[in-house]
């Protein structure tokens, strides 16, 4: 008896971070579906502030997506109910899920704001660089910190963190404010030294610093608080790849699709299944403040506007916004719901290869 609980426990589906397994198994990454049954509340109010961003700013994805907004905000206003998609001129494709369960991550990323001035002084002494002319290779992030770029004219600023820099490498871009002279400015993704990248958060739970269980931004920077700066600088530089940024005219957040992001509207995602400009209906996982899945899901339309290196297949990183809290909240999403991708009645699928 006691070998048959144990046998069953294993095969125990984990539920813990969202997972869901309504709809059978699947061997595709988009899945066509004939109706979508869901009984999560919904919320479609920011899919039509993005939605005015994508027809404002890029004609070529007015042209090829117009009458789909048209369709999916008729029926968002007028039913909402995901059963009548098709009544609506609308198919849908479930993405299967790395599981093959439908289970598909939310990751979060978000715009951080950090602390800089024009020139460093005994504090302010860790340069953001703008991108630099290589030959042939790019210097490592070892080598960067170790003076590489020394001399170049490359620097747009000055931190007080290492870590706060880091971080928006690895977002991307990101929001500097200079205390200096009490400006505002965004800093866009200006290419990067062409090194793999390395997950500093693996590299903790490998080491047995922090277990698997608790990593979060949070944690990394918990850590860091509690280390002085040659064990930071050792942690950082295992990972190699290093991004360079530059300054842009406006505030505007923007994607690898050129469209001004909109919080927990946009998404980034591998465009091999989701081009630029797709639409999604999702059941996001909510969490609550420990970053614990509350138990819940709300339906939403996303928009897919950013990629990212490690967004692959059955994965979607939700733009959180900007700011601290937004940080805090995206770095605790590493959780799973239900996706859907909408597209007018006899559009030719994206590949759907698992």
């Amino acid at each position: 008896m006691a070998l048959l609980i144990l046998g069953l426990a294993g095969c125990a589906r984990p539920t813990d971070r969202g997972q869901q397994y309504l709809d059978g198994e699947f061997d595709q990454v988009l899945n066509p579906v004939s109706e979508v049954q869901s009984e999560a509340p919904r919320d479609f109010s920011r899919f039509q502030g993005q939605m005015t961003k994508v027809l404002e700013r890029s004609p070529s994805m007015a042209a090829k997506y117009q009458a789909l907004y048209q369709q999916v905000t008729d029926w968002a206003t007028q039913s909402g109910d995901p059963s009548t998609l098709a009544n609506y001129g609308i198919d849908v494709a479930q993405m299967g899920g790395g599981d093959g369960y439908g289970n598909v991550m939310f990751t979060g990323y978000f715009s951080p704001v950090i602390e800089l001035r024009h020139e460093p002084d005994a504090k302010y002494r860790y340069p953001v660089y703008g991108m630099p002319k290589c030959d042939e290779r790019c210097p490592s992030r070892a080598e960067i910190y170790s003076g590489a770029l020394n001399g170049q004219g490359l620097e747009l600023g000055y931190s007080d963190s290492m870590l706060d820099i880091f971080m928006m490498e690895v977002q991307g871009s990101g929001f500097v404010h200079y205390d200096d002279n009490d400006e505002l400015e965004y800093f866009a993704y200006n290419g990067k030294n062409g090194h793999r990248y390395v997950s500093i958060g693996k590299v903790l739970i490998e080491r047995g610093e922090v277990p698997r269980e608790k990593m979060s931004l949070k944690a990394i920077e918990e850590w860091v608080n509690q280390h002085d700066e040659a064990a930071v600088r050792e942690l950082l530089e295992q990972n190699p790849s290093f991004v360079f940024f530059k300054p842009q005219d406006n505030l505007d957040v923007m994607g690898t699709a050129g469209i001004p992001l909109q919080a927990f509207a946009s998404v980034a995602a591998d465009r091999k299944y989701l081009p630029m400009g797709s639409v999604l209906l999702a059941e996001v996982p909510q969490l609550d403040e420990q970053g614990k899945w509350n138990g819940k899901h709300v339906m939403t339309l996303l928009m897919a506007l950013d990629t990212g290196g490690a967004v692959k297949k059955n994965h979607l990183d939700l733009y959180h916004g900007m700011g601290t809290q937004a940080g805090i909240d995206a770095g605790h999403y590493k959780h799973f719901g239900r996706v859907w991708k909408l597209d007018l009645h006899g559009t030719p699928a994206a590949p759907a290869a698992k």
